[in-house]
């Protein structure tokens, strides 16, 4: 006789949908989970009889998905959200973000505004989440006590901030975290430039040396507005995609952030490059920096991902929205109303994002071997009824208020709409703390 494994969980859902293939959707499937990791995915009857768990869950009005992967977010800027709004990029920056950051943002701002991130973010089925911003240590702390996985950015930038004194210093502390943390199985790194403006070529010559060595994605803002672009052809005589590609930057690890003004030759080049890109509508939309070629840069094989942003310039960290507004926004700027389909916008939001971040291999899909990284869509309110076909509903109708539970490696971080390793009223007087502190620092 042979008998059942024992495991740690069996999921059991309406729907599964792995991303992998696209477009399949498993009804009345589970998911066997064991050591952090999915054992199999199979029918309902035959789990039963070839799994003993420690713990059965059934979902049975519920979508299981692969958790989102945000794959653009300055987290600790939550702790910023509605502070400036209704500004173009670079006023906001200069006149607003940068003076807030130097009186206010320390270790202690990015581990609380870390956290508020990943609890938004959790409540919202996003797993993995692309990080760029100062005291990338304290952002470290964050994630480890939110039990998300996270891609931590080394920022470097040309001037002095209270983080670090030089690009040297920002890219040695950068160096030095990922060395002490670079092992853990919820962390990984990428280099973060933060954007040609505010890197030199000797900078960016730097980072590419220890990017090839190490094999680490480059995270960069690129081509985001019209002013970047003119400012580039005044200083340097080229276009900012032109002059990294002259520098050797363009290849598959590199992570453009925005790209929202293209040439068509530019999109050829990204595409030939290997590179990915990470798509941010909502906030290109509110800082009218433009719409992004999705379309384009889609029918050309580049790997598009999408990403948040900071909740400063979005102010939701939500990607059931950028899947609405990604898709919608596609069909609209192309004239073509099958432009980017509902699959296609939730494997934007899952695989994609994690192929960018060199994570394919073990998140963005629902396969045997890769990490239990889940969500849960509960699809028993009337606002989802009837449903015809659960992923056009998980783009098109779903919220992240439909967001029920979500595991990382496994481990259970949202039980039925509940964190269960971030304390919300913690979280709440903290943000509260800063408030007040940032709003003093704009009357002095």
């Amino acid at each position: 006789m042979i008998y059942p494994v024992k495991i740690d969980t069996l999921l059991e859902a309406r729907w599964i949908i792995p991303v992998e293939p696209a477009g399949e959707v498993l009804r009345d499937h589970a998911i066997a989970i064991d050591k952090g990791l999915i054992q199999a995915i199979l029918p309902v009857a035959e789990a039963h009889s070839r799994f003993s768990p420690s713990e059965r869950i059934v979902l049975g009005n519920h979508a299981l998905i692969p958790g989102l992967v945000n794959l653009h977010i300055h987290a600790a800027m939550s702790l910023m959200r509605g502070m400036a709004d209704d500004l173009p990029l670079m006023e906001w920056l200069h006149n607003h973000i940068w003076p807030a950051e130097a009186r206010h943002v320390d270790a202690g701002f990015v581990f609380d505004g870390t956290r508020l991130a990943c609890a938004e973010m959790l409540r919202g089925g996003i797993t993995c989440f692309n990080d760029m911003y100062f005291f990338p240590e304290a952002s470290v702390q964050a994630v480890l006590a939110s039990g998300m996985r996270a891609a931590v950015g080394m920022i470097i930038i040309d001037f002095p901030t209270a983080y670090a004194s030089d690009a040297d210093d920002y890219l040695a502390k950068g160096l030095a975290l990922r060395d002490e943390h670079g092992h853990h199985p919820l962390l990984s790194f990428c280099f973060a430039p933060h954007a040609p403006y505010t890197v030199s070529d000797k900078v960016f010559a730097n980072v590419l040396t220890y990017a090839e060595q190490l094999d680490l994605p480059i995270h960069i803002h690129l081509h985001e507005t019209d002013d970047e672009i003119t400012s580039s052809l005044k200083t340097t005589g080229v276009r900012p995609i032109e002059r990294l590609y002259k520098l050797g930057l363009l290849g598959p690890n590199l992570i453009a952030v925005h790209m929202v003004h293209l040439s068509s030759d530019e999109i050829g080049l990204m595409a030939q490059q290997g590179c990915s890109v990470a798509h941010c509508p909502s906030s290109n939309l509110k800082l009218a920096s433009g719409l992004a070629p999705v379309a384009s840069l889609l029918d050309k094989g580049v790997n598009v991902g999408l990403g948040t942003d900071g909740a400063a310039s979005n102010n939701r960290l939500d990607m059931f929205e950028e899947m609405r507004f990604a898709a919608l926004l596609a069909k609209g700027q192309s004239g073509r109303a099958d432009t980017l389909p509902a699959w296609q916008a939730l494997q934007m939001a899952t695989l994609n994002g994690a192929r960018a971040l060199g994570l394919g291999a073990l998140t963005g899909s629902l396969i045997a071997g890769k990490a239990a990284d889940i969500t849960a869509v509960d699809f028993s309110s009337l606002e989802l009824a009837p449903c015809y076909d659960p992923v056009s509903h998980l783009v098109y109708a779903a919220g992240r208020e439909h967001v029920s539970h979500v595991w990382v490696n496994g481990k259970m971080l949202l039980n039925d709409g509940e964190l269960t390793t971030l304390n919300e009223q913690e979280l709440l007087l903290r943000a509260q703390f800063w408030r007040e502190q940032m709003t003093d620092g704009m009357k002095s």
